[in-house]
């Protein structure tokens, strides 16, 4: 089965940097796209950036210059760098994995941004 798990969640003041980690264990996940998406309270869960299997690219507006989407196929892992740090972007980051077949979700890992 395929595990999705993502990590480097934390507190972080404004203006600072995080990097979000997602690995896709028990695959070879070369041939997946996978998404990065946030949650709040009350809040529907809305995708901040994506990368297919081609390594395109898509953002939110609202992180589109301050975050990058990578991939390391070599390591089933999938990057999200998240730089200039907002406290709007505090949330629980979610990472999805996109088989063709089936969505694989993360348990999600907290992004706190506070002054």
């Amino acid at each position: 089965q395929v595990q999705v798990a993502e990590s480097g969640g934390g507190l972080v003041q404004p203006g600072g940097s995080l990097r979000l980690s997602c690995v896709a264990s028990g695959t070879d996940s070369s041939t997946y796209d996978f998404g990065w998406f946030r949650q709040v309270p009350g809040k529907q869960r809305e995708l901040v950036a994506s990368i297919t299997s081609y390594s395109w690219t898509n953002y939110a507006g609202s992180v589109k210059g301050r975050f990058t989407i990578s991939r390391d196929n070599a390591k089933n892992t999938v990057y999200l760098q998240m730089n200039s740090l907002k406290p709007e972007d505090t949330a629980v980051y979610y990472c999805k994995a996109h088989t063709g077949w089936y969505d694989y979700w993360g348990q999600g890992t907290q992004v706190t941004v506070f002054s």
